[in-house]
């Protein structure tokens, strides 16, 4: 066959596969948005109305629910590129522990997954309750909780140095005083900007 032939019916293939779907999602030319329903074992995913599309490598963390982008490849099969941002900048607001409230002058705590197998944590958040060594200041949903601890060093409070970790549960704790944790009615901070990014798998 050649390569005008070849090019015609790659092109007749797409349109074939784009036309049996009947779907008011976004689009493009050869592109559109689609619902992760299941992610399989075998690299692929299934969205809600039924396409079965590979996951390229960047796509990592894959879960139900996803809002991905998926396109057809030259031989006619659908490849999912990846999850679609969410909120300003891809961030999500990171759902803090009871008594923690973002403070005013630093970027409220949120989370991003990045396409790289990695998230992102900024912001701080603060208290001014009694802290107890080891609590849990916040917690990170599935997706973005790493596959081993993730652990940083942090200011809890003025001269009260710590370490704050990321447990595989997806809790944030703050441990490991180099000092006694002022009480009640003084201020404790939880540093989430220092982690950085961090790897998911």
């Amino acid at each position: 066959m050649s390569g005008t032939a070849r090019g015609l019916a790659d092109a007749i293939a797409r349109q074939a596969v784009a036309a049996s779907l009947d779907s008011p999602a976004v689009h493009g030319a050869d592109w559109r948005q689609a619902i992760v329903d299941t992610v399989n074992a075998d690299g692929t995913v299934t969205t809600t109305d039924d396409v079965v599309a590979r996951r390229i490598g960047r796509y990592v963390s894959a879960a139900p629910g996803d809002l991905i982008v998926i396109s057809v490849s030259g031989s006619g099969q659908w490849l999912a590129l990846g999850r679609l941002a969410t909120g300003a900048g891809g961030w999500t607001m990171l759902p803090l522990a009871s008594g923690w409230t973002a403070h005013s002058l630093f970027y409220t705590p949120a989370y991003r997954l990045n396409g790289d197998g990695t998230a992102t944590l900024c912001g701080l958040a603060e208290t001014t309750a009694a802290l107890p060594a080891g609590a849990t200041v916040a917690t990170l949903p599935t997706e973005a909780r790493p596959a081993k601890r993730v652990r940083v060093t942090v200011e809890i409070a003025g001269g009260v140095i710590g370490v704050m970790t990321i447990l595989t549960t997806g809790a944030i704790t703050l441990d490991d005083p180099t000092a006694a944790i002022p009480g009640a009615g003084s201020s404790k901070f939880a540093e989430y900007d220092a982690f950085g990014s961090y790897r998911l798998l």
